[in-house]
């Protein structure tokens, strides 16, 4: 099983991978050098968004799509998961 998944980070920019262990893979992005280059200077993540595929083609694709999304479309999928996450984020900006 492969995780897609999405993490805001410090700055309020998202990034999105693949994982087969999703725990080890934010801690990776927060405490580790095997985390995303994008990610080391934005530190600290939070997870935000997952979603399980079967193999990692699906996953690969998935990921894929997900990045060229616009940045609303991203929040848009966050919320149909999680609606307080994109609020509490909203609400840090104003």
């Amino acid at each position: 099983m492969y995780h897609v998944y999405i993490v805001v980070c410090a700055d309020t920019t998202y990034y999105a991978g693949i994982a087969k262990d999703i725990q080890k893979r934010i801690d990776e992005h927060n405490h580790s050098d095997k985390g995303a280059k994008y990610t080391k200077a934005r530190r600290p993540v939070t997870l935000v968004y997952t979603e399980v595929h079967i193999n990692r083609s699906a996953a690969s694709k998935r990921e894929y799509a997900i990045k060229k999304m616009k940045r609303a479309e991203k929040e848009h999928l966050i919320a149909l998961a999680h609606p307080l996450i994109i609020e509490r984020s909203e609400q840090t900006h104003l």
